[in-house]
């Protein structure tokens, strides 16, 4: 049995889900998600938490019981708490800023690179207080979504192996390469 599927999903207060046929509606104060059950898998309710249950034990219904509990848990942690994303600029000179809803990216190139959000995404540009850095906020309540905003705003200009300029999500460790040895240094 698979251990994230057999795991329960709790729901909070102000979250309603409705299960028609192989459709599940997650509806709570954030927002609305909606999602389409493989036939194999099944949804059952008891007590204010959901379980995820498979019809039979073939591989693909073995293979979909830990996914669609992931999913669904995070749709109920989406329409509650939203997902959030930060990417951080590095670069003397690279810029970030907001014209209406679109992301505007100064990042060396020639010309602004300008992002439009995907719906239910909102962007925002934010300066840290600790290290001045400037932060690209990526928020909203479907988590595939999120990621994959995020994802493309970093694909802009992502980090560079030598000196660790460009974008970059919160806390991800850029590993530096060493640069070229000048001729007789290091030799001895």
């Amino acid at each position: 049995m698979s251990r994230i599927g057999k795991q329960p999903i709790p729901v909070p207060n102000g979250v309603d889900i409705k299960v028609e046929g192989n459709t599940v509606r997650v509806k709570g104060p954030k927002g609305e998600l909606t999602h389409q059950l493989p036939d194999e898998i099944k949804l059952e309710r008891e007590n204010g938490t959901l379980y995820v249950k498979r019809a039979s034990d073939e591989r693909f219904a073995r293979a979909q019981h830990g996914l669609q509990r992931t999913l669904i848990a995070n749709m109920v942690k989406g329409v509650s708490e939203g997902f959030e994303k930060t990417i951080e600029i590095v670069g003397i000179g690279y810029r970030a800023q907001m014209d209406g809803q679109t992301l505007v990216l100064q990042v060396g190139y020639s010309h602004p690179v300008r992002i439009e959000p995907f719906p239910g995404i909102t962007l925002a540009v934010e300066q840290d207080p600790q290290t001045r850095a400037t932060l690209i906020q990526v928020r909203g309540i479907d988590k595939q979504l999120v990621g994959q905003q995020a994802a493309n705003i970093r694909a802009v200009r992502p980090p560079d192996t030598y000196k660790g300029k460009g974008l970059r999500y919160r806390g991800e460790v850029v590993r530096l390469k060493p640069g070229k040895q000048q001729a007789g240094k290091g030799k001895k």
